[in-house]
């Protein structure tokens, strides 16, 4: 007779804005899904942010460029990530990090959100050193003044970048 427990998938979630995902945020999320059975990419509503792109339009553009990752699922929330990663059945937190900077924000999230469930631990990934100096507003501003963001991200993202900053 075997009392072991079934072995549980590891379910892991990665939580940002995404206003837009860039080739760093791409760069975590393909590495990150090595690592776990199943990544919930979900994309924050933060009702006191003016996002460029809609919930929405960021979840579309996430299934875009991760079509070929069939372990990743994109998603939304709006409540606090611990109650959201019970309702997903994941314990586990995939925060990137860029520079020793993020890390004290970052260290916080994650010591709160484990004070909040003593069930969540964060998996911290260091970026790719050629994206460390990458973020979602630095490429706004660049799309904004239709600067060259070919490198920054997809060609899907860049496009849709292009349409929203042509009537701007």
């Amino acid at each position: 007779m075997n009392d072991e427990a079934p072995i549980q998938p590891k379910i892991a979630v990665y939580p940002g804005s995404f206003d837009p995902v860039t080739m760093g945020h791409l760069d975590i999320i393909r590495r990150a899904a090595k690592h776990f059975d199943h990544l919930v990419v979900a994309v924050l509503n933060n009702t006191s942010k003016n996002p460029l792109f809609t919930v929405e339009e960021r979840k579309d553009l996430l299934a875009q460029v991760t079509r070929d990752l069939p372990n990743v699922e994109i998603d939304s929330f709006r409540d606090l990530l611990v109650n959201y990663m019970h309702a997903k059945k994941a314990n586990i937190v995939v925060r990137g990090l860029r520079a020793v900077s993020d890390f004290e924000y970052e260290m916080q999230m994650a010591s709160t959100n484990h004070k909040l469930s003593d069930e969540v631990e964060t998996f911290f990934m260091m970026t790719n050193p050629q994206y460390s100096y990458l973020s979602s507003s630095i490429v706004k501003e660049i799309a904004r003044f239709h600067g060259n963001v070919h490198e920054l991200v997809s060609a899907e993202v860049e496009e849709a970048l292009r349409a929203k900053f042509a009537g701007k």
